[in-house]
């Protein structure tokens, strides 16, 4: 027989309570099943343990030399184990990997934790996919994802990861600076009716919602283009289409962004990770960098602001997304 640790608990057992008997109490264990245990210890080791007679059990020679070995190595094999539970939580929390759709979070939440931990690894993936993103965290290879998730919909729920809503924005629109609704201080729907559209791509059904929306405003809007976030400035600027946005993008020379009156369409920013992960032992902290993140960027618009507090239940909303 290999002798291991648990056999030193045993030896420790026995000394302390001072008898067979009392040791099986405290071990919960049949003493017969204990006394046969300890013959088993004694027949590795090479010789008897203890002195046992009706006054209880004493350690000999050999039994004096293995707990004193014993006294060393459990504290220490404790101390290991400590130690080690601590590393891995601290190489956790120095290593962010963040998947992001285009968003108003990701650059304040990455500086907020490089302030926080200077030292730390943070890599970031950009993608226009959820469920993509959403696939990665419930494999491991990403410890956050920020997504957005039109209007009441769902965050990818195959994956059984774990959401919190960051915030809820309406949806603008971006036009160029001669369109005639620039400036206004909201249009409707129904007057763009024969614009030609732009908008980010995704995986959701916010193209579905969209179309719905300008069915039910009178009309059927032209087919969508789909591109990034310079090409639906590029395109706007050029006076080619109008945009559909965040009212937190960066407003650029020749355009800008105007609300859509009675707010047909709404975006929620969310921020996900996988309940039995590490990265779930650090998930409020992290949701309240994203939160912080998003209040800053709100900050850097007087009219989106102003728009805030004429439309109370929009803006930041840190909750949880059952």
């Amino acid at each position: 027989m290999n002798l291991e640790l648990r056999h030193l608990r045993v030896i420790c057992a026995i000394a302390e309570a001072g008898s067979v008997t009392k040791a099986a109490a405290v071990l919960g264990l049949a003493q017969a099943a204990l006394t046969a245990q300890l013959h088993r210890i004694e027949g590795a080791l090479g010789g008897t343990l203890f002195d046992r007679d009706r006054r209880g059990a004493r350690p000999t020679a050999l039994g004096e030399l293995v707990l004193a070995r014993a006294r060393v190595l459990l504290p220490a094999v404790e101390g290991l184990r400590e130690d080690a539970a601590r590393l891995a939580s601290a190489a956790v929390l120095e290593r962010y990997r963040i998947g992001a759709v285009n968003g108003p979070i990701l650059g304040g939440l990455v500086h907020r934790l490089a302030a926080e931990q200077p030292d730390a690894r943070i890599t970031t993936l950009p993608a226009w996919s959820a469920d993509e993103l959403a696939g990665m965290v419930a494999g491991s290879r990403l410890d956050f994802t920020l997504i957005g998730v039109c209007g009441d919909a769902s965050p990818p729920s195959s994956q059984g990861l774990e959401w919190r809503q960051i915030a809820l924005d309406p949806v603008f629109v971006l036009v160029p600076d001669a369109h005639p609704a620039s400036g206004w201080s909201e249009v409707e729907l129904a007057e763009l009716s024969d614009a030609r559209w732009l908008a980010t791509p995704g995986d959701g059904c916010f193209s579905d919602c969209f179309a719905a929306a300008c069915v039910r405003a009178g009309f059927t809007p032209q087919e969508m283009y789909e591109t990034d976030l310079a090409g639906c400035y590029d395109l706007v600027s050029a006076g080619d289409a109008v945009a559909l946005c965040q009212p937190t993008f960066r407003v650029v020379p020749g355009v800008s962004a105007v609300p859509l009156a009675g707010v047909p369409l709404r975006w929620r920013h969310v921020l996900g990770w996988h309940p039995d992960s590490p990265a779930a032992e650090i998930a409020e902290r992290v949701v309240a960098h994203a939160a912080a993140a998003y209040a800053e960027v709100v900050g850097r618009s007087a009219a989106y602001q102003a728009w805030l507090v004429a439309n109370p239940g929009y803006g930041p909303s840190a909750t949880p997304v059952v």
